[in-house]
């Protein structure tokens, strides 16, 4: 999930976006002496809109169909197994959103769409009924971003303004059920991440260990990555081996490795992360313009469904024209 600092723009608007090759060459960490790889990039769903410029995705657990946003104008779209192209789930402007980001269906039929600028809207995936809304409390600057589900339900965001981490537990959703309430944050991040300016943009991508134990967040701005105790609170900064987190956008976790989407660096990186989660080595970088500024990432049986952004092809990081259609990659190998 993202926002740009505009002293990123003039290097993304510079990057080549090229039709997506056979084979790409995989570059492995600094110093490894492991053999060469090769990841394979193809188009796997196709967005109608000439603006769509999109940013969030998530798969349904139950069904394999997935969702995509438009940072634009606050379209959900729906990606259905078997058919390359998407339809319209959730229109612009439903309930208020007038953006949409950060995405997540959870095992119990329910999507979970981010307003960045208000909070998160709660829908059934059957009904398209909107069943729950929750705002950032108070006033100033905000961005929510991203969020992750946790094995009890709890769905935690990141707001990459405040570098504050919100929860949402089963109960609230209980009470707020049809109506509004407040996000209610459980971590403060703003003394423990590395000093930033006010402005600065920190907390992206967030996932949540299978075992309910932690979450891990970037800070896409200092490079790092985090390690949160969802039972005690505790925050530390997880080891990184073999790279670092600057640009990581969006995550995903899967049986022990974590894949980021590094934005405007067009590239996808695959970590393996200890049990505990207090460290993680780099084990692949997949580097290749027609990622077209990767914004976050989704994995179902063995391929990552990679998002498309084009944010510098007249998206919110530059001038220019898109390359339409707007599309979700399929990248196989990494």
């Amino acid at each position: 999930m993202s926002r740009f600092q505009r002293s990123t723009a003039a290097a993304a608007a510079a990057l080549a976006v090229a039709a997506a090759p056979a084979s790409v060459a995989l570059a492995p960490p600094a110093g490894a002496t492991a053999r060469a790889h090769h990841a394979r990039i193809s188009t796997a769903y196709v967005l109608p809109g000439d603006r769509v410029y999109p940013e969030g995705i998530a798969a349904d657990p139950r069904t394999g169909t997935m969702y995509a946003a438009s940072f634009k104008d606050g379209t959900v779209y729906r990606m259905r197994p078997g058919h390359r192209m998407a339809e319209v789930f959730l229109p612009p402007g439903a309930d208020g959103r007038h953006t949409a980001n950060g995405l997540k269906a959870d095992g119990a039929g329910r999507l979970w769409v981010i307003d960045s600028s208000t909070g998160v809207s709660v829908y059934d995936t059957r009904s398209r009924r909107l069943l729950a809304q929750f705002d950032v409390p108070g006033d100033g600057a905000r961005f929510v971003n991203d969020l992750a589900i946790a094995p009890d339900g709890s769905a935690y965001l990141t707001d990459s303004s405040r570098a504050v981490v919100y929860q949402v537990t089963p109960q609230d959703l209980a009470e707020a059920r049809g109506g509004r309430a407040a996000l209610s944050p459980r971590f403060d991040m703003a003394g423990v991440l590395e000093p930033h300016k006010p402005a600065d943009f920190t907390l992206n991508g967030i996932v949540a260990d299978p075992t309910g134990r932690f979450l891990l967040t970037d800070d896409m701005l200092g490079g790092d990555l985090y390690r949160l105790d969802i039972r005690t609170g505790a925050i530390r900064k997880v080891a990184l081996r073999g790279g670092d987190m600057h640009n990581a956008d969006g995550l995903e976790l899967q049986g022990g490795r974590l894949w980021t989407a590094g934005n405007v660096d067009n590239v996808v990186t695959r970590w393996r992360v200890a049990r505990d989660g207090t460290w993680a080595r780099r084990e692949r970088t997949l580097a290749d313009p027609s990622l077209q500024v990767p914004t976050t990432l989704v994995r179902r049986h063995g391929v990552l469904y990679v998002v498309r952004s084009q944010f510098d092809k007249g998206g919110p990081l530059g001038d220019g024209t898109p390359q339409i259609p707007f599309t979700i990659a399929a990248v196989r190998g990494i």
